[in-house]
């Protein structure tokens, strides 16, 4: 295991020993801060449901000192109480409710149709003639296309071979950016000139805001060209940034903010759950024949699943959900509770206490999850079997619940369902284990690999 391995899982195992050792609630400090960890359904709960009106997620300090650096205003996910709250009122628009979330059916499907095209090109390259050598990876390049699409309604070449230079250097710098963001939260400030991690860090950022923003003056050159074309009237207001221009709902430097970190958000949280969720049903056949039974009992093969029909594939929801519950995106959040005193399990804190939550720990607890390191989609079908309600809460809960959770699970559903009914999916020769590292978000420790067979 590299170095940098090392420490970024340390940190998941350290929250299990430690609440093995001092129960479920314990204190850590950390660049000054005194941090209250919560490693329990019940104590997450607590804090969750005392949240009020501008809960603070984190203080995204490395993320501000980039801004701040580059003179660049602050996005949805660094921005702050009434700034915030006005950011989140805009951008919930178009996103939030189940069925505007259905609107972006036909875009997905048109992605995903491309993407059945590339994942065909890369088997028929393998020695094998079925064999893709990293799933995450061209899963990533899916899942851009598709935030991209969505966001933008442009499609960046994701999906196309080869890919183009502006495209794979974001995609790049995503992961490199991630990687020094390790370096740079642990290492004190006294070392950025010393050491390479802040200068690619912020190079890193300088990449994904320059990709942002291209796509941003190429919708804004769009609008305009609509408005001297045909005059207010004639503009079509179709995409998710096209809507809010056109509306005045978003500056533009509040644009430029927040859809650079839109399209982060956008990637990992499909790319990643994909990955372990085809990880886990190639090595559970009998769970992956019995999708297969229920997806082509709903949408025969050679035909494309619709919105609707999702509603009639519970274990295909329940595939995402154990599979987000074993690995979710984000292991560790926080809140900070601004507007009051919060009072846990006996316990009142001062205002501004910050709450670390340690999703990764508690989403595998015994006493709510039997077995809890095993895949068992079937437990969320069983009545009665979820023995809490924040046992798994990969998308976070209340006002600051994640934004794009209807497209991701969207994304999600319409993907796993269409390689069922077209492949059966199994490791490739020497796989081995794949255990989850720790990077920020939590990732597979190594390229997956995985053959489709193609079903008759």
């Amino acid at each position: 295991m590299s170095n940098y391995q090392y420490i970024v899982s340390a940190r998941a195992l350290l929250k299990a020993l430690n609440k093995a050792k001092y129960g479920p609630m314990w204190t850590t400090s950390f660049a000054g801060y005194t941090n209250v960890n919560l490693a329990s359904a019940p104590l997450l709960e607590q804090v969750m449901r005392q949240e009020g009106k501008y809960p603070i997620r984190d203080h995204m300090e490395q993320w501000k000192d980039h801004r701040d650096h580059k003179g660049l205003a602050y996005g949805i996910f660094i921005t702050q109480g009434q700034q915030w709250y006005h950011l989140r009122h805009v951008l919930n628009q178009r996103l939030l409710k189940p069925a505007e979330a259905a609107l972006y059916t036909d875009a997905l499907n048109e992605v995903i149709s491309d993407f059945i095209t590339r994942l065909d090109q890369v088997r028929a390259e393998s020695a094998s003639g079925d064999q893709v050598p990293d799933m995450s990876h061209l899963l990533y390049h899916l899942a851009l296309e598709a935030i991209c699409y969505i966001l933008f309604e442009k499609r960046v070449g994701c999906l196309e071979a080869p890919i183009p230079e502006d495209t794979a250097t974001f995609i790049r710098s995503v992961g490199l950016m991630f990687r020094n963001s390790v370096f740079v939260t642990f290492l004190p400030k006294w070392t950025r000139p010393l050491l390479p991690f802040w200068k690619q860090y912020l190079d890193n950022w300088d990449s994904i805001f320059s990709f942002g923003k291209k796509m941003i003056d190429q919708k804004v050159q769009e609008i305009e060209a609509q408005l001297q074309a045909a005059g207010p009237e004639g503009v079509r207001v179709s995409g998710y940034l096209h809507f809010l221009l056109t509306n005045d709902l978003l500056s533009t430097q509040e644009t430029v903010g927040t859809f650079p970190e839109l399209l982060l958000a956008g990637v990992d949280t499909t790319s990643n759950t994909l990955t372990w969720a085809l990880y886990h049903l190639s090595k559970n056949p009998e769970i992956q024949e019995a999708l297969h039974k229920e997806v082509t009992g709903v949408v025969p093969s050679g035909k494309v699943p619709q919105h609707k029909d999702l509603a009639h594939m519970p274990l295909l929801k329940a595939v995402i959900k154990e599979t987000l519950r074993l690995y979710p995106v984000v292991p560790t959040n926080s809140r900070i509770i601004t507007e009051k005193e919060t009072e846990i399990n006996g316990f009142l804190f001062p205002k501004n206490t910050q709450f670390v939550l340690c999703h990764y720990v508690v989403s595998r607890d015994p006493s709510v999850f039997p077995e809890p390191d095993s895949f068992q989609p079937h437990r969320w079908l069983r009545k009665g079997e979820i023995q809490h309600p924040f046992g798994s809460v990969p998308f976070g809960y209340g006002v600051r619940s994640c934004l794009g959770r209807r497209i991701a699970e969207l994304e999600m559903q319409l993907l796993l369902s269409r390689l069922t009914q077209k492949y059966e999916v199994v490791l490739a020769p020497g796989m081995g284990e794949v255990k989850s590292l720790y990077r920020i978000v939590l990732v597979p420790n190594k390229k997956v690999s995985l053959r489709f067979l193609q079903r008759q």
